[in-house]
């Protein structure tokens, strides 16, 4: 968790404010592994109080590829109650509203770093498609990624160990 992170505890868990980008190109969307997991999740981080989600979800593009790009427009915003298993989070309930944006990818482009750090954990850009047999956060990527529309879809998931 990074100083100014809007992150707060709250009843022995914690509330997360994220910005998450879309990045495609061919059929596939760029994501981010680490050393600690076997999943996947979207490009992107917890704002910083005081930006928006549109500047937090541009600065994590730059932070995590190395290239500045816009903001196309808002595609998913994402209600998430899930489990946390990083060190500050570990067990705690967790609870997270996502802003996922499309971003306008430049022609060409390839991330400038492959891998970079968050914490203790490792972290890695991959190209993931929808047919990938590995976990991705969030999942409806893998089908709504498919068909993009023009609005702004809503998606409230409890993922919360039972």
């Amino acid at each position: 968790m990074g100083v100014g992170d809007m992150t707060a505890a709250c009843c022995g868990g914690f509330i997360n404010i994220r910005a998450g980008a879309i990045i495609m190109k061919n059929g596939r969307f760029l994501m981010v592994g680490n050393s600690e997991n076997d999943y996947l999740y979207s490009v992107g981080g917890r704002l910083k109080f005081g930006e928006t989600a549109e500047e937090a979800v541009v600065r994590e593009v730059f932070e995590e590829t190395g290239v500045k790009m816009e903001v196309d427009r808002l595609g998913f915003v994402n209600e998430l109650y899930f489990t946390g298993d990083s060190a500050y989070n570990l067990g705690k309930t967790v609870y997270e509203i996502s802003y996922y944006f499309y971003m306008k990818t430049p022609d060409g482009f390839e991330p400038v770093c492959g891998s970079f750090a968050e914490g203790d954990a490792k972290e890695y850009l991959v190209w993931a498609s929808p047919d990938d047999p590995v976990k991705i956060y969030p999942e409806f990527f893998r089908t709504e990624l498919l068909r993009p529309e023009r609005t702004v879809r809503f998606f409230s998931v409890d993922d919360r160990e039972k």
